[in-house]
């Protein structure tokens, strides 16, 4: 049922997530590969980087609701006790500022500490 919905949400992003996910596809070349609308513990976030456990929300008006701000704690609370740090970013900041957003973005994944031993291998 998730994957199903995700598909569905693949298909028919909102403007600001498809612009978003231009700029971050191209972080693959960086080491950092993003998924979008992925199903995490039954709950389907914009995009998530696994490798860096940070998952991208990118909210419209509804999110600034009562019931929204309600969602969004609970969500980020599940995905926190999954280990994923949650950057939320508004449609308007996305669409009109997207490269301060993903300086935000790249800061975040630069403070990420990479697990130990690599998975890459390599050392001696």
């Amino acid at each position: 049922m998730a994957n199903e919905r995700a598909r569905q949400l693949r298909r028919n992003q909102t403007d600001a997530e498809r612009k978003l996910w231009r700029s971050l596809r191209l972080l693959k070349s960086q080491g950092f590969h993003f998924r979008r609308q992925v199903p995490i513990e039954g709950i389907i976030v914009d995009f998530a980087c696994y490798s860096s456990r940070i998952v991208i929300e990118v909210d419209g008006g509804q999110h600034n609701e009562a019931t929204g701000q309600a969602a969004d704690k609970q969500r980020d609370a599940k995905l926190a006790q999954n280990n994923f740090r949650v950057l939320r970013f508004w449609n308007n900041d996305v669409l009109a500022n997207t490269e301060g957003v993903m300086e935000v973005v790249v800061a975040s994944l630069a403070s990420t500490p990479t697990p130990d031993p690599s998975p890459q291998g390599g050392g001696e």
